[in-house]
């Protein structure tokens, strides 16, 4: 009886049916000539996940277990279809399955959790050189050429919920006005998403939102919160209001900032001067108002480990399109570890869970498990056997 791979276990949360109904609805198989979206999508978490370092060692190390890839539903690769594939077959089945997955492990979440904590950012995807130029330089921006990958993620959980790719000339806060905003959470981003009027919109959900306050922001004081101690990191917990009735984007300010928000000023040891923060937020103490921002830097941690441990800093192909598969390819995979090592009840972290699978992809578990109980009742049966002879 056949036993199922850890990688073949890894990929029993990716649905396929849903996969299958997004390839008909993009034509992605239409010129598939016998290497269809399936074979792309295992091909690409392969690599992923096995930490292959070009399109020849993908091919050598995924074909070399050839024997698994009909219980996966797929075939042997040849590194020019591939690549092919990753050129010309559009992102969006990827960017798609992506989204879905996303839903599928978020609506879960909310079942479990209360009081959603949602950190957004982006991070820049520099592409120059050979193959990129091409095509990269009319997504320049002032920090080089290339793309950006906007994201949310549940802050407590590390698990991506929103994920998007453009330009690096795109804004944060316009992408930040087409995310989803949840009645009860809470929202923490940085200046890239200043907007008033967004802000509002996050308010009228009965949400809650976290950012800095730009020093040049024209308010006027209402009144001080009492400090509880004043040897803490608490400077100022102030009501304010916003004056200014346009931004700079000349979109008016809404009706909600004619009343009060909040300003706090934190300090900070290793800098020079304090972190002015600004809330919509009036329940919440100025001290767990300071830790909520301070939290927000788990999302960097967050595009920090995906790179240093997925394949997005080094590309397989250069075209666009080959780049953008590659990325969200990258963060199913990320989903299906971190689905793995919660349904596996695996302790360790999520570096760890990578680093134990990478080496044992294709080991049988369930063959294994039987070995080691065979072998387990053969010390046994030994032991009780020397028992015997020493009576």
């Amino acid at each position: 009886m056949y036993s199922k791979t850890q990688f073949g276990q890894l990929l029993e949360a990716l649905p396929r049916g849903a996969f299958e109904k997004l390839v008909a609805k993009h034509s992605a198989d239409k010129y598939n000539k016998g290497f269809r979206s399936w074979d792309q999508l295992i091909a690409m978490i392969y690599g992923h996940l096995s930490d292959s370092k070009s399109l020849r060692e993908l091919e050598a190390g995924f074909n070399a277990q050839a024997a698994h890839h009909y219980h996966l539903g797929t075939r042997p690769i040849k590194r020019s279809t591939l690549a092919d594939a990753n050129t010309k077959r559009s992102s969006a089945v990827f960017a798609d399955i992506c989204n879905i997955l996303m839903h599928n492990v978020h609506r879960k979440l909310k079942r479990e959790l209360k009081g959603m904590l949602y950190l957004l950012d982006s991070s820049p995807i520099r592409l120059q050189g050979l193959g990129f130029d091409q095509w990269a330089h009319q997504y320049r921006s002032n920090v080089g050429q290339g793309l950006k990958l906007h994201m949310a993620i549940e802050a407590r959980t590390a698990t991506p919920t929103f994920a998007t790719i453009t330009g690096a000339q795109v804004s944060d806060i316009k992408i930040g006005r087409t995310i989803p905003v949840e009645k009860g959470a809470t929202y923490v981003f940085d200046k890239g998403y200043y907007d008033y009027n967004w802000w509002h919109q996050i308010e009228e959900n009965a949400s809650k939102w976290v950012t800095r306050l730009k020093t040049n922001a024209n308010i006027s004081i209402q009144h001080y919160h009492e400090i509880p101690t004043q040897d803490g990191p608490i400077l100022e917990d102030a009501a304010i209001q916003f004056n200014n009735r346009y931004v700079k984007s000349r979109t008016e300010n809404n009706a909600y900032y004619k009343q009060n928000v909040r300003r706090i000023i934190v300090v900070r040891p290793d800098k020079s001067t304090p972190l002015t923060l600004v809330t919509n937020d009036f329940e919440r103490s100025a001290e767990e108002i300071a830790a909520l921002y301070k939290k927000r830097w788990d999302i960097e941690l967050y595009f920090k480990w995906i790179k240093q441990n997925l394949k997005i800093k080094r590309f397989i192909g250069r075209s666009e399109n080959a780049v953008k598969t590659q990325i969200y390819t990258a963060i199913i995979s990320y989903l299906l570890l971190q689905l793995h090592q919660q349904k596996h009840n695996i302790k360790t972290s999520l570096k760890l869970c990578l680093s134990a699978l990478r080496v044992g992809l294709f080991q049988r578990v369930e063959t294994e498990q039987i070995i080691a109980k065979r072998q387990r009742r053969r010390r046994i049966e030994i032991q009780k056997s020397q028992l015997q002879l020493a009576i």
